[in-house]
């Protein structure tokens, strides 16, 4: 019977891009490429850096939409636009929001240099949800799929160890699927 475990497909915490919450915008984007040359035989790089507090914990996670939305300083006084929507609020209301805070009348190198100085702290999403390192991925999928998370954390006994990414656990379904619909095999 085939049954992997979270472990079986994590990253190690020591092989993920890593800053603390006081590093800028700019120390993020450096530590995500060298992160790439890492992670290079894992096929897929990474797309995100995690946040570490003083004390080394893990408190967040910086990816490409938010390096995007750094860009727009007064995007967060909109708030999460995908709740607005959701609340009945119409495509042309959220766009006349968005104009009326939109910065394209700024050059994109104007917007690159003001922003690379911005503390990733001030614009990082907390990345709480955790999951232990011998949970079967079955679980992993069912809890990443009701948290919609692109990645989650992986704990032994409580302390981070890794994290567990949405590519990896859909290389490895979409692999074992192929295998199994070539061979007719259901027991894998």
């Amino acid at each position: 019977m085939y049954e992997k475990l979270v472990k079986d497909l994590m990253v190690a915490l020591d092989n993920y891009s890593t800053v603390s919450e006081d590093a800028t915008l700019f120390d993020a984007l450096q530590e995500l490429e060298a992160s790439e040359v890492r992670l290079e035989s894992r096929g897929e790089p990474p797309r995100a850096v995690l946040v570490l507090n003083q004390a080394g914990s893990v408190i967040g996670q910086f990816g490409h939409l938010d390096f995007l939305k750094a860009l727009e300083p007064k995007y967060n006084l909109l708030g999460d636009l995908s709740v607005i929507s959701r609340a009945g609020m119409s495509p042309h209301f959220i766009d006349s929001l968005i104009e009326s805070f939109n910065s394209l009348h700024v050059s994109l190198i104007d917007l690159c240099h003001r922003s690379a100085q911005i503390e990733v702290k001030r614009i990082m999403r907390p990345l709480k949800e955790s999951i232990e390192e011998d949970a079967p991925l079955t679980e992993a999928i069912h809890k990443m799929v009701i948290w919609q998370a692109k990645r989650t954390l992986v704990t032994r006994r409580g302390k981070v160890v890794g994290i567990l990414r949405l590519v990896d656990i859909f290389t490895e379904v979409s692999e074992l699927m192929k295998t199994n619909l070539v061979q007719g095999n259901t027991d894998t």
